[in-house]
């Protein structure tokens, strides 16, 4: 069983949403458990049963949050190495454009690095103005299919990578859905 968890932090309740179609991305892989939990009732054994994990924060000052970055400081002290070779990806909501989504998607992803996750981006756009390079972003709220659905996308990433790194699962590959060649295997 592919395991799937969406961890996030939010104060407005928009990094939530985003989690939420996060969470909902994953699930369309098929053997893919999901577990959504705010850094409030996460705990660090739901980081080590993950196969992988999607980290979602308010962007602050151009970073992730400082209840996340407590989170890892203090509750996951502990965890080192236990969760070494995990997947993750980041995403981030701001208060407007120009706020740092892109810098707190890359400041939670130099965190998961220094916890040993093998992070990725996501090459494909979900629309014609719409990108997933360094993790998912809303402006506020995200109210808009294109964003809903670059976070759908991140979660469905996830879930493929985990399904065929962790498990073997090469029919999930990206590049085995849009009938391209895979890479050698």
């Amino acid at each position: 069983m592919n395991r799937v968890l969406v961890l996030y932090h939010s104060n407005s309740g928009n990094t939530k949403r985003m989690a939420e179609f996060v969470a909902e991305g994953a699930q369309q892989i098929s053997e893919t458990e999901v577990r959504l939990r705010s850094i409030d009732e996460a705990t660090a054994d739901d980081v080590v049963w993950c196969d992988g994990i999607a980290v979602g924060t308010p962007t602050n000052m151009g970073l992730l949050s400082w209840p996340m970055k407590k989170f890892w400081d203090e509750t996951m002290l502990n965890q080192w190495m236990k969760v070494d070779g995990k997947i993750g990806c980041a995403f981030s909501s701001s208060g407007g454009y120009g706020g740092g989504s892109e810098m707190a998607c890359q400041s939670i992803l130099t965190l998961l690095i220094n916890f040993g996750f093998l992070v990725f981006g996501v090459t494909d756009y979900v629309s014609k103005l719409t990108t997933l390079h360094y993790g998912a972003i809303s402006v506020r709220e995200p109210r808009d299919d294109e964003t809903a659905d670059a976070c759908r996308k991140l979660g469905k990433r996830l879930a493929e990578w985990t399904a065929v790194s962790v498990h073997g699962r090469r029919d999930e590959h990206p590049l085995a859905k849009n009938d391209e060649r895979l890479p050698p295997g």
